[in-house]
Protein backbone atom coordinates (compact mmCIF):
# COMPACT_ATOMS: atom_id res chain seq x y z
CA UNK A 1 0.00 0.00 0.00
CA UNK A 2 2.79 2.45 1.44
CA UNK A 3 4.69 1.48 -2.37
CA UNK A 4 1.72 2.25 -4.36
CA UNK A 5 1.50 5.27 -2.34
CA UNK A 6 4.90 6.04 -3.09
CA UNK A 7 4.81 5.86 -6.60
CA UNK A 8 1.43 7.72 -7.29
CA UNK A 9 3.13 10.79 -5.74
CA UNK A 10 6.84 10.19 -7.78
CA UNK A 11 4.73 9.96 -10.68
CA UNK A 12 1.99 13.12 -10.29
CA UNK A 13 5.45 15.11 -9.49
CA UNK A 14 6.73 13.65 -12.67
CA UNK A 15 4.02 14.86 -14.72
CA UNK A 16 3.70 17.85 -12.54
CA UNK A 17 7.48 18.33 -13.72
CA UNK A 18 6.66 17.52 -17.16
CA UNK A 19 3.70 19.80 -18.02
CA UNK A 20 5.40 22.83 -15.95
CA UNK A 21 8.13 22.32 -18.64
CA UNK A 22 6.02 21.65 -21.39
CA UNK A 23 3.52 24.74 -20.66
CA UNK A 24 5.58 27.18 -18.43
CA UNK A 25 7.19 29.17 -21.29
CA UNK A 26 3.89 29.73 -22.78
CA UNK A 27 2.34 30.93 -19.74
CA UNK A 28 5.21 33.29 -18.98
CA UNK A 29 4.74 34.64 -22.76
CA UNK A 30 0.89 35.47 -22.10
CA UNK A 31 1.58 36.96 -18.77
CA UNK A 32 4.33 39.37 -20.11
CA UNK A 33 2.15 40.04 -23.06
CA UNK A 34 0.15 42.68 -20.65
CA UNK A 35 2.59 43.93 -18.87
CA UNK A 36 3.72 47.61 -19.62
CA UNK A 37 7.26 47.14 -19.06
CA UNK A 38 9.32 47.37 -22.30
CA UNK A 39 11.19 44.48 -21.94
CA UNK A 40 9.39 40.85 -21.60
CA UNK A 41 9.05 40.44 -17.67
CA UNK A 42 6.68 39.34 -15.03
CA UNK A 43 8.22 40.56 -12.09
CA UNK A 44 8.42 43.76 -11.38
CA UNK A 45 4.51 44.44 -12.10
CA UNK A 46 4.25 47.46 -13.57
CA UNK A 47 0.38 48.31 -15.61
CA UNK A 48 -1.95 45.88 -17.20
CA UNK A 49 -1.53 47.13 -21.07
CA UNK A 50 -2.80 45.83 -24.24
CA UNK A 51 -0.99 48.65 -26.30
CA UNK A 52 1.82 45.21 -27.31
CA UNK A 53 -0.89 43.66 -29.56
CA UNK A 54 -0.67 47.42 -31.50
CA UNK A 55 2.90 47.60 -31.33
CA UNK A 56 2.67 44.65 -33.39
CA UNK A 57 0.64 45.17 -35.81
CA UNK A 58 2.16 48.03 -36.34
CA UNK A 59 5.37 46.38 -37.68
CA UNK A 60 5.57 46.55 -41.27
CA UNK A 61 8.28 44.41 -41.78
CA UNK A 62 6.44 41.71 -39.24
CA UNK A 63 2.89 42.26 -41.54
CA UNK A 64 4.77 42.01 -44.99
CA UNK A 65 6.88 38.52 -43.99
CA UNK A 66 3.53 37.54 -42.67
CA UNK A 67 1.95 38.14 -46.30
CA UNK A 68 5.06 36.45 -47.72
CA UNK A 69 4.56 33.57 -45.58
CA UNK A 70 0.99 33.33 -46.36
CA UNK A 71 1.19 33.24 -50.08
CA UNK A 72 4.69 31.08 -49.92
CA UNK A 73 2.41 28.56 -47.40
CA UNK A 74 -0.54 28.16 -49.58
CA UNK A 75 1.54 27.73 -52.42
CA UNK A 76 3.61 25.51 -51.14
CA UNK A 77 0.13 23.25 -50.47
CA UNK A 78 -0.86 23.23 -53.73
CA UNK A 79 2.00 21.63 -55.25
CA UNK A 80 3.33 19.69 -52.35
CA UNK A 81 0.47 17.42 -51.70
CA UNK A 82 -0.17 16.60 -55.56
CA UNK A 83 3.47 15.23 -55.77
CA UNK A 84 3.37 13.67 -52.87
CA UNK A 85 0.31 11.67 -53.52
CA UNK A 86 1.98 11.06 -56.68
CA UNK A 87 5.29 9.38 -55.63
CA UNK A 88 3.05 7.42 -52.88
CA UNK A 89 0.84 6.24 -55.34
CA UNK A 90 4.04 5.66 -57.71
CA UNK A 91 5.38 3.30 -54.59
CA UNK A 92 2.30 1.67 -53.76
CA UNK A 93 2.41 0.43 -57.76
CA UNK A 94 6.39 -0.59 -57.94
CA UNK A 95 7.92 -4.27 -56.89
CA UNK A 96 9.66 -3.92 -53.96
CA UNK A 97 13.14 -3.68 -55.09
CA UNK A 98 12.45 -0.87 -57.17
CA UNK A 99 10.12 0.79 -54.39
CA UNK A 100 12.98 0.84 -52.06
CA UNK A 101 15.30 2.53 -54.64
CA UNK A 102 12.61 4.78 -55.39
CA UNK A 103 11.65 5.37 -51.55
CA UNK A 104 15.13 6.34 -51.16
CA UNK A 105 15.47 8.81 -53.30
CA UNK A 106 12.31 10.84 -52.59
CA UNK A 107 12.74 10.43 -48.81
CA UNK A 108 16.81 12.18 -49.36
CA UNK A 109 16.00 15.78 -49.03
CA UNK A 110 14.44 15.73 -45.50
CA UNK A 111 17.75 14.39 -44.83
CA UNK A 112 19.82 17.33 -46.53
CA UNK A 113 20.53 20.19 -43.83
CA UNK A 114 18.22 22.81 -44.83
CA UNK A 115 21.38 25.41 -45.14
CA UNK A 116 22.26 23.11 -48.28
CA UNK A 117 18.93 23.04 -49.34
CA UNK A 118 18.40 26.60 -49.88
CA UNK A 119 22.06 26.98 -51.15
CA UNK A 120 21.76 24.53 -53.68
CA UNK A 121 18.42 26.08 -54.72
CA UNK A 122 19.91 29.87 -55.51
CA UNK A 123 23.47 28.04 -57.37
CA UNK A 124 20.76 25.83 -59.54
CA UNK A 125 18.10 28.30 -60.22
CA UNK A 126 20.96 31.19 -60.60
CA UNK A 127 23.27 29.03 -63.54
CA UNK A 128 19.81 27.96 -65.40
CA UNK A 129 18.84 31.78 -65.67
CA UNK A 130 21.88 32.69 -66.47
CA UNK A 131 22.33 29.40 -69.15
CA UNK A 132 18.85 30.99 -70.85
CA UNK A 133 19.85 34.77 -70.55
CA UNK A 134 17.17 35.60 -67.72
CA UNK A 135 17.43 39.14 -67.00
CA UNK A 136 17.76 39.63 -62.93
CA UNK A 137 14.98 40.78 -62.53
CA UNK A 138 13.15 37.49 -64.00
CA UNK A 139 11.62 34.97 -61.32
CA UNK A 140 14.78 33.01 -61.73
CA UNK A 141 16.09 35.39 -59.68
CA UNK A 142 13.04 36.42 -57.34
CA UNK A 143 13.00 35.50 -53.58
CA UNK A 144 9.49 34.33 -53.43
CA UNK A 145 9.94 31.54 -56.69
CA UNK A 146 13.52 30.56 -54.99
CA UNK A 147 11.93 30.18 -51.68
CA UNK A 148 8.30 28.16 -53.04
CA UNK A 149 10.68 26.65 -54.95
CA UNK A 150 13.25 25.27 -52.36
CA UNK A 151 10.65 24.06 -49.89
CA UNK A 152 8.84 22.08 -52.41
CA UNK A 153 11.75 19.81 -52.26
CA UNK A 154 11.40 18.90 -49.00
CA UNK A 155 7.85 19.84 -47.93
CA UNK A 156 6.55 16.97 -50.71
CA UNK A 157 8.02 13.87 -48.88
CA UNK A 158 6.27 14.68 -45.82
CA UNK A 159 3.12 15.21 -47.71
CA UNK A 160 4.40 11.66 -49.54
CA UNK A 161 5.02 9.96 -45.24
CA UNK A 162 1.34 10.81 -44.65
CA UNK A 163 -0.31 9.18 -47.89
CA UNK A 164 1.74 6.27 -47.48
CA UNK A 165 0.82 5.69 -44.05
CA UNK A 166 -3.01 5.76 -45.45
CA UNK A 167 -2.54 3.64 -48.22
CA UNK A 168 -1.00 0.93 -46.47
CA UNK A 169 -4.47 0.31 -45.16
CA UNK A 170 -6.45 0.48 -48.10
CA UNK A 171 -7.96 -2.34 -50.01
CA UNK A 172 -6.41 -2.50 -54.04
CA UNK A 173 -9.36 -5.31 -54.48
CA UNK A 174 -12.21 -2.30 -54.29
CA UNK A 175 -10.56 -0.53 -57.47
CA UNK A 176 -10.38 -3.48 -58.88
CA UNK A 177 -13.79 -4.27 -58.79
CA UNK A 178 -14.71 -1.28 -59.57
CA UNK A 179 -12.30 -1.72 -63.16
CA UNK A 180 -14.27 -5.20 -63.58
CA UNK A 181 -18.08 -3.21 -63.45
CA UNK A 182 -16.95 -1.22 -65.90
CA UNK A 183 -15.33 2.29 -64.38
CA UNK A 184 -12.45 3.67 -66.37
CA UNK A 185 -9.17 4.18 -63.77
CA UNK A 186 -10.29 7.94 -63.61
CA UNK A 187 -13.67 6.97 -62.21
CA UNK A 188 -11.75 4.41 -59.82
CA UNK A 189 -9.74 6.85 -58.63
CA UNK A 190 -12.38 9.64 -58.27
CA UNK A 191 -15.08 7.81 -56.57
CA UNK A 192 -12.95 5.14 -54.69
CA UNK A 193 -9.49 5.81 -53.89
CA UNK A 194 -9.66 9.86 -53.44
CA UNK A 195 -12.82 9.86 -50.91
CA UNK A 196 -10.63 7.03 -48.97
CA UNK A 197 -7.78 9.46 -48.72
CA UNK A 198 -9.64 12.39 -48.03
CA UNK A 199 -8.35 12.57 -44.17
CA UNK A 200 -4.82 12.03 -45.41
CA UNK A 201 -5.36 14.78 -48.14
CA UNK A 202 -6.39 17.30 -44.84
CA UNK A 203 -3.65 16.07 -42.75
CA UNK A 204 -0.96 16.35 -45.52
CA UNK A 205 -2.27 19.97 -46.74
CA UNK A 206 -2.01 21.04 -42.83
CA UNK A 207 1.56 19.19 -42.30
CA UNK A 208 2.90 20.61 -44.98
CA UNK A 209 1.15 24.25 -44.76
CA UNK A 210 2.92 24.34 -41.09
CA UNK A 211 6.24 23.18 -42.59
CA UNK A 212 6.26 25.92 -45.11
CA UNK A 213 5.03 28.79 -42.99
CA UNK A 214 7.77 27.91 -40.12
CA UNK A 215 10.96 27.27 -42.08
CA UNK A 216 13.85 28.70 -41.10
CA UNK A 217 16.78 27.44 -42.74
CA UNK A 218 16.28 27.15 -45.93
CA UNK A 219 14.00 29.88 -46.30
CA UNK A 220 16.87 32.82 -44.93
CA UNK A 221 18.66 32.02 -47.81
CA UNK A 222 16.52 31.62 -50.68
CA UNK A 223 14.49 35.05 -50.03
CA UNK A 224 17.18 36.95 -50.44
CA UNK A 225 16.67 40.80 -50.01
CA UNK A 226 12.70 40.00 -49.05
CA UNK A 227 11.45 38.24 -45.49
CA UNK A 228 9.18 36.09 -44.48
CA UNK A 229 7.30 35.73 -41.24
CA UNK A 230 10.21 34.03 -39.46
CA UNK A 231 12.71 35.51 -40.97
CA UNK A 232 11.47 38.76 -39.47
CA UNK A 233 11.20 37.92 -36.23
CA UNK A 234 14.56 36.35 -36.25
CA UNK A 235 16.02 39.56 -37.45
CA UNK A 236 13.60 41.41 -34.56
CA UNK A 237 15.17 38.96 -31.84
CA UNK A 238 18.66 39.48 -32.60
CA UNK A 239 18.33 43.45 -32.77
CA UNK A 240 16.37 43.42 -29.49
CA UNK A 241 13.26 42.03 -28.08
CA UNK A 242 10.14 43.61 -26.65
CA UNK A 243 6.72 42.20 -25.32
CA UNK A 244 5.49 42.35 -29.15
CA UNK A 245 6.56 39.06 -29.26
CA UNK A 246 4.89 37.75 -26.25
CA UNK A 247 1.59 39.18 -28.17
CA UNK A 248 2.28 37.48 -30.79
CA UNK A 249 2.19 33.70 -29.35
CA UNK A 250 -1.35 34.85 -27.34
CA UNK A 251 -2.53 35.03 -30.77
CA UNK A 252 -0.93 32.01 -31.80
CA UNK A 253 -1.63 30.41 -28.79
CA UNK A 254 -5.69 31.47 -28.85
CA UNK A 255 -5.64 30.21 -32.59
CA UNK A 256 -4.52 26.79 -31.56
CA UNK A 257 -7.11 26.60 -28.44
CA UNK A 258 -9.99 27.40 -30.70
CA UNK A 259 -8.88 25.38 -33.33
CA UNK A 260 -8.53 22.75 -30.86
CA UNK A 261 -12.22 22.50 -29.09
CA UNK A 262 -13.47 22.89 -32.86
CA UNK A 263 -12.14 19.99 -33.84
CA UNK A 264 -12.25 18.22 -31.00
CA UNK A 265 -16.49 19.18 -31.19
CA UNK A 266 -16.22 17.59 -35.02
CA UNK A 267 -15.01 13.76 -33.82
CA UNK A 268 -17.26 13.65 -31.01
CA UNK A 269 -20.26 14.75 -32.98
CA UNK A 270 -18.70 12.41 -36.32
CA UNK A 271 -18.51 9.57 -33.91
CA UNK A 272 -21.55 9.80 -32.29
CA UNK A 273 -23.43 9.52 -35.41
CA UNK A 274 -21.08 7.08 -36.73
CA UNK A 275 -21.97 5.06 -33.97
CA UNK A 276 -25.86 5.48 -34.16
CA UNK A 277 -26.12 6.39 -30.30
CA UNK A 278 -26.77 9.69 -31.02
CA UNK A 279 -30.40 9.64 -30.78
CA UNK A 280 -30.26 7.84 -27.01
CA UNK A 281 -27.40 10.99 -26.19
CA UNK A 282 -28.50 13.26 -23.71
CA UNK A 283 -26.45 15.98 -25.45
CA UNK A 284 -26.94 15.10 -29.03
CA UNK A 285 -30.99 13.86 -28.61
CA UNK A 286 -31.83 17.22 -27.31
CA UNK A 287 -32.53 19.88 -30.08
CA UNK A 288 -30.98 22.77 -28.34
CA UNK A 289 -27.96 20.69 -27.31
CA UNK A 290 -27.37 19.44 -30.28
CA UNK A 291 -27.49 22.73 -32.11
CA UNK A 292 -24.70 24.22 -28.57
CA UNK A 293 -22.10 21.09 -29.64
CA UNK A 294 -22.24 21.59 -33.16
CA UNK A 295 -18.75 22.53 -34.24
CA UNK A 296 -20.05 25.59 -36.11
CA UNK A 297 -21.57 27.00 -33.23
CA UNK A 298 -18.73 26.49 -31.15
CA UNK A 299 -16.75 28.52 -33.58
CA UNK A 300 -18.73 30.90 -33.44
CA UNK A 301 -18.88 31.17 -29.68
CA UNK A 302 -15.34 31.31 -29.68
CA UNK A 303 -14.81 33.83 -32.41
CA UNK A 304 -17.29 35.96 -30.46
CA UNK A 305 -15.59 35.43 -27.14
CA UNK A 306 -12.42 36.50 -28.90
CA UNK A 307 -13.43 39.53 -30.41
CA UNK A 308 -15.17 40.53 -27.22
CA UNK A 309 -11.75 40.30 -25.23
CA UNK A 310 -10.09 42.25 -28.47
CA UNK A 311 -12.80 45.24 -27.89
CA UNK A 312 -12.91 45.08 -24.56
CA UNK A 313 -8.64 45.60 -24.89
CA UNK A 314 -8.95 48.38 -27.20
CA UNK A 315 -10.80 50.24 -24.72
CA UNK A 316 -7.97 49.72 -21.86
CA UNK A 317 -6.07 52.87 -21.49
CA UNK A 318 -2.99 52.71 -18.87
CA UNK A 319 -1.29 56.01 -19.42
CA UNK A 320 -2.21 57.39 -16.26
CA UNK A 321 -0.66 53.99 -14.42
CA UNK A 322 2.30 54.26 -17.07
CA UNK A 323 2.51 58.09 -15.32
CA UNK A 324 2.28 57.35 -12.32
CA UNK A 325 5.14 54.36 -12.42
CA UNK A 326 7.36 57.37 -13.93
CA UNK A 327 6.65 59.53 -11.71
CA UNK A 328 7.39 57.21 -8.75
CA UNK A 329 10.99 56.14 -11.20
CA UNK A 330 12.01 60.13 -11.13
CA UNK A 331 11.20 60.26 -7.28
CA UNK A 332 13.27 57.24 -6.44
CA UNK A 333 16.10 58.61 -8.97
CA UNK A 334 15.93 62.45 -7.48
CA UNK A 335 16.18 60.66 -3.44
CA UNK A 336 19.27 58.35 -4.88
CA UNK A 337 20.80 61.87 -6.45
CA UNK A 338 20.26 63.41 -3.04
CA UNK A 339 21.71 60.11 -0.76
CA UNK A 340 24.65 60.32 -3.11
CA UNK A 341 25.56 64.31 -2.60
CA UNK A 342 25.15 64.03 1.12
CA UNK A 343 27.92 61.23 1.01
CA UNK A 344 30.32 63.46 -1.18
CA UNK A 345 29.88 66.23 1.03
CA UNK A 346 30.29 64.16 4.36
CA UNK A 347 33.38 62.79 2.40
CA UNK A 348 34.90 66.26 1.80
CA UNK A 349 34.23 67.37 5.66
CA UNK A 350 36.18 64.56 6.38
CA UNK A 351 38.95 64.88 4.21
CA UNK A 352 39.62 68.71 4.59
CA UNK A 353 40.67 68.31 8.24
CA UNK A 354 43.72 65.65 7.45
CA UNK A 355 45.30 67.97 4.63
CA UNK A 356 46.48 70.29 6.85
CA UNK A 357 49.58 68.40 8.58
CA UNK A 358 50.84 67.08 5.43
CA UNK A 359 52.00 70.58 4.91
CA UNK A 360 54.27 70.83 7.51
CA UNK A 361 56.46 68.00 6.35
CA UNK A 362 57.41 70.04 3.34
CA UNK A 363 58.17 73.22 4.72
CA UNK A 364 60.70 71.04 7.37
CA UNK A 365 62.30 69.28 4.91
CA UNK A 366 64.99 70.85 3.17
CA UNK A 367 65.20 71.51 -0.54
CA UNK A 368 68.28 70.82 -2.89
CA UNK A 369 68.26 73.32 -4.37
CA UNK A 370 68.91 76.58 -1.67
CA UNK A 371 64.74 77.01 -1.61
CA UNK A 372 65.16 78.57 -4.61
CA UNK A 373 62.22 77.15 -6.15
CA UNK A 374 60.08 77.58 -3.38
CA UNK A 375 57.40 80.67 -3.68
CA UNK A 376 58.64 81.71 -0.18
CA UNK A 377 62.40 80.67 -0.49
CA UNK A 378 63.88 83.50 -1.64
CA UNK A 379 62.68 87.20 -1.31
CA UNK A 380 64.08 90.11 -3.22
CA UNK A 381 67.20 91.31 -2.46
CA UNK A 382 68.33 88.53 -0.33
CA UNK A 383 70.75 85.67 -0.88
CA UNK A 384 70.12 81.75 -0.59
CA UNK A 385 70.25 80.77 2.85
CA UNK A 386 73.37 80.02 4.37
CA UNK A 387 73.10 76.43 5.01
CA UNK A 388 72.36 76.02 0.98
CA UNK A 389 76.26 77.32 0.98
CA UNK A 390 77.50 75.09 3.71
CA UNK A 391 77.60 71.80 1.56
CA UNK A 392 79.41 73.55 -1.59
CA UNK A 393 82.13 74.67 1.23
CA UNK A 394 82.62 72.00 3.04
CA UNK A 395 82.68 69.77 -0.06
CA UNK A 396 85.39 71.07 -2.39
CA UNK A 397 84.57 70.74 -6.37
CA UNK A 398 87.45 68.92 -8.49
CA UNK A 399 86.75 72.48 -10.98
CA UNK A 400 87.63 74.91 -8.24
CA UNK A 401 84.32 76.55 -7.94
CA UNK A 402 83.89 77.60 -11.57
CA UNK A 403 80.35 75.82 -11.82
CA UNK A 404 79.24 77.32 -8.35
CA UNK A 405 77.42 80.83 -8.25
CA UNK A 406 79.08 81.99 -5.67
CA UNK A 407 82.79 79.99 -5.77
CA UNK A 408 83.92 82.80 -7.95
CA UNK A 409 83.97 86.51 -6.71
CA UNK A 410 85.13 89.59 -8.86
CA UNK A 411 88.58 90.02 -8.05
Amino acid sequence: MNRGVGGGGVAAGFSLLFFSFLFGPLIIMVITAFNSSSFPRITPWECFTTEWFGVLFANDRLMSGLLNSLVIAVSVVAIAVPIGLAGALALSELSSRLRAVLYTVLITPILIPGVVLGISTIVFWGALGRSVGAEYGSFFFSGMFLTLAGQVTFVSAYAMLVFLARLQRFDPILTEAALDLGATPGQAFRKILLPFLGPAIGSAAFLTFLASFENYNTTVFTILSGNTFTTALASKVRHGTDPSLSALAVIIIGITLIGAIVHEAHTRRKEMLRSGVATRSRIYGNPVLKTLVHPLTVFLILAGLAGLATWQGTRQDASVCKQQILDDKRARQHELLEQQRLKMQERQKTSAPASAPADAPARSSPSPFGGAFSPNGLKPGQDAPAAADTPAKANPSPFGGAFNPNGLKPD
